[in-house]
């Protein structure tokens, strides 16, 4: 009996009698309406209690915002594929009013020459190696296209198709040196030709050649196609007179030329495929 009293088992069973004895005072001077062993028991279990309510309340809410980010992914899936769609219509727009810009700058011009036959055709790439900037368009000889059609904007010359594929070509542009067109000054009529010069394409310029030294052309004049050669129709619009210079190997001089149409900025042209006058040699004494 003396081990049982001095046991540990013995002073457990002392101190939770100790507890409940407490607990049953607490619950009679608080006037509870539930039995002191009940209160006890809610006293001792309390922190229990809401400890498990709080882990419940948060899985619920965890639960509840695995299926919110679940709901997230679809809406934002649902909102990407939107996106896509606005933006091949935002193409398929551009496309289209880059075609009726063009078609409307050639309107003019084809009123005019009801003769000239054409092709449409966009810019689908340009030849990085070429130092001369020469492009590709998605048009071909399964299109009329062939090797010297002039290629414009409008009434505005963009280069010449020097390469023919079946469903595609490359133009040289009207800065490129392998360029050559017959060319006069719109103000003076002095006639020479248009080509590309190494040292001022970087500058965006080409130059009309063959003028004599007492030319009239000054800076502000208007160079248009002489139709000379037969590549290209009379009084298509090359560019505007920059400044005049001499030529240093010959007494002859040269006017710097800005084409009115950027070939770097291009990206749809018309490929004139048949005119009067097409491929005519010069006649001369």
């Amino acid at each position: 009996m003396k081990r049982f009293l001095r046991s540990s088992v013995f002073k457990n069973l002392i101190v939770i009698a100790l507890v409940v004895m407490v607990g049953v005072v607490v619950a009679s001077l608080s006037h509870n309406a539930a039995s002191p062993v009940t209160t006890v028991i809610g006293t001792v279990f309390s922190p229990l209690q809401k400890l498990s309510s709080y882990i419940a309340d948060n899985i619920d809410g965890l639960s509840a915002s695995f299926r919110s980010s679940s709901v997230y992914i679809e809406e934002n899936k649902a909102l990407k594929k939107e996106i896509e769609e606005y933006r091949k219509q935002l193409t398929d727009y551009n496309e289209l009013k880059n075609k009726v810009d063009a078609y409307e700058e050639f309107y003019g011009i084809k009123q005019q020459n009801p003769d000239y036959e054409f092709s449409y055709g966009s810019v689908i790439s340009k030849d990085a190696a070429d130092a001369y900037g020469s492009f590709v368009l998605d048009i071909g000889s399964k299109d009329g296209v062939k090797v010297d059609d002039p290629v414009i904007y409008g009434e505005y010359v963009v280069g010449v198709v020097k390469k023919v594929n079946y469903t595609t070509c490359v133009v040289y542009s009207v800065l490129d040196p392998r360029v050559n067109i017959g060319a006069f000054e719109s103000g003076t009529r002095e006639y020479g030709y248009v080509s590309g010069d190494a040292k001022l394409y970087k500058s965006g310029l080409c130059r009309l050649s063959g003028l004599d030294s007492s030319t009239s052309v000054v800076g502000g004049g208007i160079v248009c196609t002489s139709g000379a050669g037969g590549v290209f129709p009379n009084a298509l619009i090359i560019g505007e007179v920059k400044a005049v210079h001499s030529d240093d190997v010959s007494s002859a001089y040269y006017a710097e030329i800005k084409p009115f149409i950027n070939p770097d900025e291009i990206t749809d042209v018309f490929v004139i495929t048949s005119f009067e006058g097409q491929g005519e040699e010069d006649i001369s004494d």
